[in-house]
């Protein structure tokens, strides 16, 4: 590969022919007035999508994430979702939670318990019927992870 000798092949033209040019057909004021009443009627009269109880976005979903908002560091005075060391939060539709989290490093002085107490508050969460936290090394925590708010509070802004 380092001998090879690559070429770039060089056309020159004269000029361009033009794209072709959207057609579009021409409608009276009086209906493009229905079109958008109608539309506008369509718009209006949509209902709001539920949002659901389970799943990305759902009510115990939030209300997961909010019990997480509970969980302190014992070393830095920020919560663990702020923090950044929360990955992920799926709920299934049976009202299975699963966490994917992190920690700050191997070597905290809570790896063996903060896994156990997530776990338990996330249990407790009204909803859930199983939870299980997942503690993954990969991709590595570090401070770009967290928040806006905790940078504040840490005096990182």
């Amino acid at each position: 590969m380092m001998g090879e000798e690559r070429r770039i092949e060089i056309e020159e033209v004269s000029e361009v022919p033009p794209p072709p040019r959207a057609r579009v057909e021409v409608e009276t004021p009086t209906e493009t007035f229905e079109r958008k009443r109608d539309y506008l009627a369509g718009f209006l009269a949509e209902k709001p999508a539920e949002a659901p109880a389970h799943g990305p976005g759902g009510d115990l979903q939030a209300a997961i994430v909010e019990t997480l908002k509970t969980i302190y560091d014992p070393e830095i005075p920020v919560d663990i979702y702020e923090l950044g060391l929360i990955y992920d939060v799926a709920v299934s539709e049976d009202g299975d939670a699963l966490v994917t989290m992190t920690l700050t490093t191997p070597h905290c002085p809570v790896a063996e318990s903060m896994p156990g107490e997530v776990e338990l508050r996330v249990l407790s969460v009204p909803g859930v019927r199983d939870a299980e936290v997942k503690l993954v090394w990969d991709p590595p925590w570090d401070p770009s992870k967290m928040s806006d708010e905790a940078r504040l509070e840490l005096g990182m802004l």
